[in-house]
């Protein structure tokens, strides 16, 4: 073994708590497609190394906290019970899926999860049909790519169970699909994994919430890897409010067919050190796509977003807002790139990038990137950084509010925006009263 592999080794097993060559104990006896899928991910595992802020797409981040951990996978089935984790509930969403440290627990799950439902098939990846099966295998691993992605590698390699839900030709599911992702002891890695293929005509609203029920540290890796077929529609959820002693390390991958329309809305609430990477391809003619993003962070905590727009085919549009919001010592990152391909003409792109820094000591670094190799394309980008106006804090104190109140209202609506973008009004409601309760000040 040279010494780059030594090297992923080592950190395969700080991170993950098993030694980089148990393959009989990663590799499943069935299917054998994804026997081989994990295996390949496992060999990029011992070449890669933990990246550094030497490295481009991190020299804005620092692992080495993460780097100094050391975790080890679930040991027991979970014995939690549905009053334990009612309070994460979604009140539209008849279909959920639970998974605990990212085991599936079927009897946290609602009816509905792993049954066929009005054409919407919501199970795991050990329970597809044959017919399913076959769509898991051609999409599987397939967009997330882990050649040169140690945390998109471990998390394939260590693929047991998985999300996955299959939206046939033509229907509209009723409601949202919650796939609710649960910490529950401290120490352990987890590796959460989605699965969503929309086929023509379909249209589905997925929640992906990673939420914690103590306040240890942890390490979650989660993967989502969503396919929009001819004019699909997907909207997607991702709520990031994991301990304040967590690390999260998420990617998620959209392939966009032709016509076919995916909104993300993520919030990042949570987690010591947070990151959340979009690499959304739009490869169909006249496809479009809307990322709108929110972190809220305090103390020392880190949130970083990255995002890769590509778009390869004429008359395609993407939006893409990300705000964050900044106290304490913390400090966030956004990097945000726009690819237009050669054969791209009359696309349509808008990225904007907007700080709010709440204290003298709070960090952000932004840097939104437009590359263009067509010639017929309008694309926009821009940042800013900054603290609340005087001016708008007298407003309010003129009109008998506190300065203290004032703030924290000014500071909540340049907030709310992204919320208000949720399409489920219970969940939308949740997450308003945490942001109020994170921008409200305590006076005695």
């Amino acid at each position: 073994m040279n010494a780059a592999a030594a090297e992923g080794g080592a950190v395969f097993e700080r991170l993950i708590g098993a030694n980089v060559g148990s393959r009989a104990r990663l590799t499943p006896a069935k299917p054998s497609w994804l026997t081989a899928l994990r295996a390949a991910a496992l060999e990029r595992v011992g070449a890669l190394k933990l990246p550094t802020r030497r490295d481009e797409d991190w020299r804005f981040t620092d692992l080495s906290a993460l780097a100094a951990q050391s975790f080890h996978p679930v040991r027991a089935q979970t014995t939690l019970s549905s009053a334990d984790i009612a309070r994460f509930f979604i009140d539209e969403a008849a279909t959920r899926l639970v998974f605990v440290d990212g085991v599936h627990a079927p009897e946290l799950s609602s009816a509905g999860a792993g049954g066929d439902a009005g054409e919407v098939v919501v199970t795991t990846l050990a329970a597809p049909t044959a017919s399913q099966g076959t769509l898991v295998e051609a999409h599987l691993g397939r967009h997330a790519g882990f050649d040169a992605d140690l945390f998109t590698a471990l998390n394939t390699a260590f693929l047991h169970d998985a999300a996955v839900i299959v939206v046939a030709r033509g229907v509209a599911a009723t409601g949202p699909v919650h796939v609710l992702f649960i910490a529950s002891e401290a120490g352990v890695a987890s590796h959460p994994r989605i699965l969503l293929v929309a086929e023509a005509d379909a249209a589905l609203t997925l929640i992906e919430d990673h939420v914690s029920i103590h306040e240890g540290a942890y390490f979650s890796n989660p993967v989502a890897e969503i396919v929009l077929a001819t004019n699909a529609r997907v909207e997607h959820v991702h709520v990031q409010r994991d301990s304040g002693a967590a690390f999260h390390v998420g990617a998620c991958a959209v392939s966009l067919g032709r016509a076919s329309r995916y909104h993300s809305v993520s919030v990042a609430l949570g987690a010591k050190l947070s990151r959340l990477g979009f690499d959304v391809e739009l490869a169909g003619e006249g496809a479009e796509c809307s990322l709108d993003g929110m972190a809220l962070i305090g103390d020392s905590q880190v949130a970083d977003t990255h995002s890769c727009i590509r778009h390869l085919a004429p008359h395609g549009s993407s939006r893409q807002l990300h705000k964050a919001i900044v106290d304490g010592a913390a400090h966030a990152v956004f990097r945000g790139r726009v690819r237009v391909g050669a054969g791209a003409q009359q696309t349509d792109s808008a990225q904007s990038s907007r700080n709010l820094l709440l204290s003298a000591r709070a960090q952000v670094d932004t840097l939104p990137q437009l590359e263009i190799l067509a010639d017929d394309v309008k694309c926009t980008h821009g940042a800013t950084v900054g603290q609340l106006a005087s001016e708008e804090v007298f407003y309010l104190r003129s009109r008998g509010l506190s300065e203290a109140a004032a703030r924290d209202l000014l500071t909540y609506a340049f907030g709310a925006e992204v919320i208000d973008r949720i399409p489920v009004a219970s969940l939308r409601r949740q997450l308003e009263r945490a942001v109020l309760e994170r921008t409200s000040r305590r006076t005695p």
